[in-house]
């Protein structure tokens, strides 16, 4: 059978116009999850799953890649894309607010079979990436316990965030509003000292009158050519995925007619100036042949001005930021899990929530799935490991596409059905371009995949999981009808 025909047989419901009673339906439906997360919620937990070591520690490679005016140019593209992701998913997210949503809209919309591999795929890639999270909180420990064992340490951040998502919603929701926050004040506090430094109001080591913005043009804009920003567009692209979490939080958020829309333009705003004030700051303070990555550009920064234990600030800064992607890629695990299982895609029994909430069986197996990626990364790390980085390296950029693809078929079906686009409590301005400019960024993203040979690998071990993905569904589909059928 077609995809799209299994999709027809099971979509749900004809869309309608929400409205109170339809958002307490909604809640009944959430299978015991809670809607406790606000819109402050919301906002913070996708500022925190795209803010992490990448800006704090990595930035400075795209500078000396693609020079301060590619770098910036590079960054903007990439905004601009989660703009327009972010728009969709917003229309989305406020007319069906489920939890796991994207592989839901593309059950509904595309097709259960892609619906069940992008799920698995975007697990895949917060379970790996949880993982690497864990290796790195104990190694940063060990600037200040040096002679400690790493593991030690790796031990207790992992109960730390299991505990955090285990016990309740809210619980999660705010510390990580906590963990983020931590985040912005270094990147706000960076981005202040650094102008207050740049236009000569503070001493700077290194000049001896105000550095402004010469470094911009001291030798072109583009002093390694056009062909590097597109080299690290890809970087930056990556860089930014995790903002579509507030997606995956949509079915736990109080009133997300109003909280959604809110995260959506305060998310991406803020991103856009924290990543591109950021890489402004560091383009101007330092020479971009001197931006790598031996050294963090923040510290570098705040060492050149005299700050006392920049490093050790630092150190608890990207601390915190890999706690915080670490809290997040649980909570989204969890939650793709509970979604799979809910739609019977999986064993219904993951579904099962706690009397706070929590679907503690999609937390312990999504911590599991986790760990069993640490174990790989220790005694497999040239092979197994590999192949799992490889394979779920490109999630986000399925994820994307899937978002802009069922945001054109939701409008045609809402259309279709004898709605009209004013019903519709949120509206991503900019509809029809906005969704067909995010597919054709993301292609052209998976473009520079192709053409990059140190990311051409991904391809190769992505493309036959996903096909895998595919005949593991339809194959376990035909299972369970051929199971009913005898009864």
């Amino acid at each position: 059978m077609a995809e799209s025909q299994v999709a027809a047989e099971s979509a749900e419901s004809k869309l309608s116009p929400s409205s109170d009673a339809d958002e307490k339906a909604k809640t009944d439906e959430q299978g015991g999850l809670e809607r406790k997360m606000s819109a402050r919620h919301l906002t913070m937990i996708s500022l925190g799953g795209v803010i992490g070591t990448g800006l704090f520690l990595s930035s400075g490679y795209t500078i000396h890649q693609a020079g301060p005016f590619g770098a910036i140019l590079a960054y903007g593209i990439g905004s601009l894309l989660v703009y327009f992701i972010m728009l969709s998913l917003g229309e989305l997210s406020v007319a069906m607010p489920y939890a796991g949503s994207f592989h839901l809209y593309a059950k509904k919309f595309i097709g259960p079979g892609t619906a069940f591999t992008i799920a698995v795929l975007y697990w895949l890639n917060w379970a790996v990436a949880l993982a690497s999270e864990f290796t790195a909180a104990g190694l940063l420990m060990q600037r200040w316990f040096p002679h400690s064992p790493a593991w030690v340490w790796s031990a207790v951040f992992i109960v730390v965030v299991f505990l955090l998502n285990i016990l309740s919603v809210r619980l999660y929701g705010e510390s990580e509003f906590w963990f983020a926050s931590i985040k912005v004040v270094a990147i706000v506090a960076f981005i202040v000292i650094g102008l207050l430094a740049i236009f000569g109001i503070i001493p700077i080591k290194g000049y001896s009158h105000a550095p402004m913005f010469g470094n911009f043009v001291s030798e072109g804009l583009l002093p390694n050519g056009i062909v590097p920003v597109f080299s690290t567009l890809l970087t930056v692209v990556f860089a930014f995925s995790g903002t579509e979490v507030v997606g995956v939080a949509a079915g736990e958020t109080k009133d997300p007619q109003k909280a959604i829309p809110k995260a959506v333009h305060t998310t991406v705003l803020r991103l856009a100036i924290f990543f591109i004030g950021s890489i402004a700051v560091m383009s101007a303070l330092i020479p971009w042949q001197k931006a790598g990555v031996d050294t963090s550009p923040f510290v570098l920064v705040f060492q050149s001005i005299g700050m006392p234990f920049a490093g050790d600030i630092m150190n608890f800064v990207v601390l915190t930021a890999v706690l915080s992607a670490a809290n997040s890629g649980l909570y989204v695990c969890s939650r793709m899990v509970w979604s799979l299982a809910k739609e019977h895609m999986i064993p219904s029994a993951l579904a099962k929530t706690n009397f706070h909430g929590v679907p503690v069986f999609a937390v312990l197996f999504s911590m599991v799935g986790s760990l069993l990626a640490l174990l790989s990364s220790v005694v497999a790390a040239s092979t197994v490991y590999l192949a799992l980085v490889a394979v779920s390296g490109l999630a986000t950029l399925v994820v994307w596409m899937s978002v802009s693809v069922c945001h054109i078929l939701f409008r045609r079906r809402w259309i279709s059905e004898g709605h009209t686009v004013s019903e519709l409590r949120y509206k991503a301005p900019g509809y029809p371009f906005v969704p067909i400019a995010a597919i054709v960024m993301c292609i052209g993203a998976l473009v520079l995949v192709v053409l990059d040979p140190s990311q051409r690998s991904t391809l190769l071990y992505m493309i036959p999981f996903v096909v895998l993905c595919y005949v593991g569904y339809y194959l376990s589909v035909a299972w369970r009808r051929r199971r009913n059928a005898r009864r």
